[in-house]
């Protein structure tokens, strides 16, 4: 989600263009032979979707996996006792073919109208550009009161290391620019839902805490998740070595604990929302969406509270 060259002020001629997709899937197929190692968050994402999918009593004969990487979500969903024996067929994409599934761009989605009664994603749609559209086609190849679930990473994710690098470019430069890639928050997801037309669209977030030895395995871990930045505007100044071991050193001076590792925050937003269909309840006013995914689906909440476990 870094980036050694920034997100330049300058107009762009797609004001929606973002990320530079392209160069998205080469870091992706990049980390495709050691995903396993650093698959950690996709793991707590797949883990989260199959509790939630776990308290909707129905059955799901065509299920789509939007942005697999290795098949984490699918084989997580398979191997819970309740939600297994509720799935059919799971067709798994990814924008890269080096992870070995059907490739598929969220932005295009190659499937005829209605196709699935179930669309889940973990940790893939931040990347996109135009989420309103690809929400659009996800609502598209449902079937009627066929149902979405899909988390990205949100605002707040890597909050400690956009503080840190904007400091020391401006300390050093004089200037900064942004070299993290932006991300929803929440409010903006259920409200997307709601502008894309699906039914009893809800949103929730849950700020999820990884602490390492040093922020340099943190970027490695970036790298291996294939979540390094890919701005589609490159222009200006590069990120050089001295901003960057400044940054490092003030991110261990702000954000160390009492033991010395420090803390990276990865926010998870977890979007949900059903095509509409003919037996469901009557939408609500525009404006009223919810943003408690738990109560919507009938489940409780969880205190997940610091992730300590991956050391690196």
């Amino acid at each position: 989600m870094t980036d050694p060259t920034p997100n330049s002020p300058t107009k762009l001629s797609d004001p929606m263009r973002i990320f530079d997709r392209s160069l998205h899937a080469r870091r992706r197929a990049r980390a495709a032979a050691g995903f396993g190692e650093y698959s950690f968050l996709k793991k707590l994402a797949a883990e989260d979707i199959a509790f939630r999918l776990s308290a909707i009593n129905r059955k799901f004969e065509h299920v789509l996996d939007l942005g697999a990487h290795d098949g984490t979500l699918a084989r997580t969903l398979k191997a819970d006792p309740i939600v297994a024996g509720r799935l059919g067929e799971i067709v798994s994409t990814d924008l890269s073919a080096a992870f070995g599934h059907q490739v598929a761009d969220e932005e295009a989605l190659p499937f005829p109208p209605q196709s699935f009664d179930l669309i889940v994603s973990a940790l893939s749609l931040h990347w996109v550009n135009d989420l309103p559209g690809a929400l659009i086609q996800i609502r598209r190849v449902l079937k009627p009161d066929g149902l979405f679930i899909a988390t990205v990473l949100g605002g707040r994710t890597l909050t400690e290391l956009r503080q840190c690098l904007l400091a020391a470019e401006e300390e050093i430069r004089g200037g900064a620019m942004n070299r993290v890639s932006p991300m929803m928050d929440v409010i903006d997801a259920a409200g997307l839902l709601q502008r894309t037309q699906f039914a009893m669209p809800v949103a929730d977030n849950d700020a999820r805490t990884v602490r390492y030895a040093h922020p340099l395995k943190l970027l490695s871990d970036l790298r291996g998740m294939g979540e390094t930045a890919a701005f589609a505007n490159r222009a200006g100044p590069p990120l050089t070595r001295r901003i960057l071991m400044r940054a490092l050193e003030i991110y261990a001076q702000r954000f160390s604990d009492a033991d010395g590792r420090v803390r990276a925050t990865f926010e998870f937003v977890t979007l949900s929302g059903w095509a509409p269909g003919p037996d469901q309840p009557v939408a609500k006013r525009p404006g009223s969406a919810s943003v408690r995914l738990a109560d919507a689906l009938g489940v409780k909440e969880r205190n997940v509270g610091e992730k300590t476990g991956h050391k690196g």
